[in-house]
């Protein structure tokens, strides 16, 4: 029996992950939506476009998905659909019209974490744990019934990009295990508790600024995660812009901002010292104050 017809939008290392899990598992995937790599983002995953055409699957990245990309969708006479990372805002009409339904894996556990840079956003807050969390899409984003999860851990000397590739990981688990029953239309679906929800928007790079009157393991926090390949944590000394990339929390107390050591580079913060092991440019400034 012919498998259902797939049709697959994604992007990044969780779209390269899952894709890659569907075409292992002879999914029947019949098109590939993806976007074209910006220029100006440092790009760290994989090409979901290079996949899905290594494995003969048509691949498309569309600027808008109007009209025209919607008559052409309902050509493809899909039946099950994915977004995996995709960016862009998919038409309601083309989520609703494939009968076994429209899935999307979203990078935390939720109802926790819906919205933008989820993983960025959980690192930033010191959680221990995030996962991946595939769900019935809705017109409402990262709010549709949980089909499958799966929960990874943040350890304290993770990165942003560490956990994003254990997501990945976790992701292509979650969706090899509910394929089955999704294919089969019997995938069991558990309501999301809204009262547990939370929701984080869209980071942007001025957001990486420091607060020098937060603790140094806030701070710390903030630099794991939007250091590389994100746009990077900064501070400003004597009128000069400087990217901290690797830093660490230690003990000890000053004025916030106030570097009291160059050899290591110690700095105040609301509580505790910041140990910067990594600065950009290196040269580091005259004055005796990070603002």
């Amino acid at each position: 029996m012919m498998r259902p017809r797939t049709v697959v939008f994604a992007y990044s290392e969780v779209g390269a992950a899952c894709l890659e899990e569907l075409i292992k598992d002879g999914a029947n995937v019949v098109k590939v939506y993806t976007h074209e790599d910006d220029p100006n983002e440092t790009i760290w995953f994989r090409s979901v476009r290079e996949i899905a055409e290594r494995a003969g699957i048509p691949a498309a990245a569309p600027e808008k998905f109007g009209e025209a990309e919607i008559a052409e969708f309902a050509a493809l006479g899909t039946e099950l659909l994915f977004s995996f990372y995709y960016r862009k805002l998919i038409p309601q009409a083309v989520i609703d019209s494939p009968r076994l339904g429209a899935y999307n894996m979203h990078g935390a556990l939720l109802p926790r974490y819906r919205g933008r840079a989820c993983i960025n956003w959980a690192v930033l807050n010191g959680e221990r744990e995030t996962g991946a969390t595939l769900h019935v899409m809705t017109d409402k984003p990262d709010a549709g019934d949980i089909i499958g999860s799966e929960a990874v851990p943040i350890e304290i000397t993770d990165t942003a990009l560490d956990v994003s590739l254990k997501v990945a990981e976790a992701a292509r688990r979650v969706l090899s295990r509910a394929l089955p029953a999704l294919e089969a239309g019997t995938a069991e679906r558990r309501p999301q508790d809204e009262a547990r929800a939370t929701y984080f928007g869209r980071r942007r790079p001025e957001g990486g600024r420091i607060d020098w009157n937060k603790s140094a393991v806030e701070i710390y926090n903030l630099v794991r995660a939007v250091t590389r390949p994100f746009p990077g944590a900064f501070a400003f000394a004597d009128g000069k812009k400087y990217f901290i990339w690797k830093a660490a929390p230690e003990e000890g107390s000053a004025q916030p901002g106030k570097i009291v050591s160059r050899a290591p580079l110690l700095v105040g913060a609301g509580s505790g010292l910041l140990r910067i092991d990594e600065i950009e440019p290196g040269a580091l400034p005259e004055g005796d104050f990070f603002e």
